[in-house]
């Protein structure tokens, strides 16, 4: 009897871990999730997510944040969803696109003070890639927010 025990002692958390989505299959779910939400991005590393762009209000906020802790595999939220300037028109901000050209200039500038990061942009879509230490992906993200693209596509690697 007590070798029964010790077997299911043993094989239950090798069950539970066989059952942990990856974080390709967290981000995949969440990206279906927030489709409608084009102004925040999630990125997910070892099953937390870190939420970046722009949340029109506080509702809003914690309406994405709850949105992504919902789903399953996500053991933590980072939020850091900011909110509009004050000063600022989001129907002006909305009409602000920059050009591939110039927004490819204006990315590549951004870019180069992060090595192993490298991005394209086609259509206002930025796409970043490459691998970049986690403590550098904020502050990436909002600079090439600032940039007004039409979207941001986060392919990075946290290292």
């Amino acid at each position: 009897m007590k070798f029964k025990s010790i077997a299911l002692g043993i094989s239950l958390p090798l069950t539970l871990l066989a059952c942990t989505p990856k974080d390709a299959d967290i981000q995949k779910e969440i990206n279906e999730k927030l489709a409608d939400a084009p102004e925040v991005q999630v990125t997910i590393h070892e099953g937390v997510a870190t939420i970046v762009g722009t949340c029109e209000d506080d509702a809003f906020k914690k309406n994405i944040e709850r949105s992504v802790k919902a789903v399953k595999g996500v053991k933590s939220v980072v939020n850091n969803c900011q909110f509009p300037v004050a000063n600022e028109e989001p129907a002006a901000a909305a009409v602000i696109i920059n050009s591939d050209a110039d927004l490819d200039k204006s990315v590549g500038k951004v870019i180069k003070s992060y090595d192993g990061v490298s991005a394209t942009v086609v259509g206002g879509v930025v796409t970043l890639s490459g691998e970049i230490k986690r403590s550098q992906l904020q502050p990436l993200i909002q600079s090439i927010q600032e940039l007004k693209p039409q979207k941001v596509d986060n392919k990075l690697i946290i290292k």
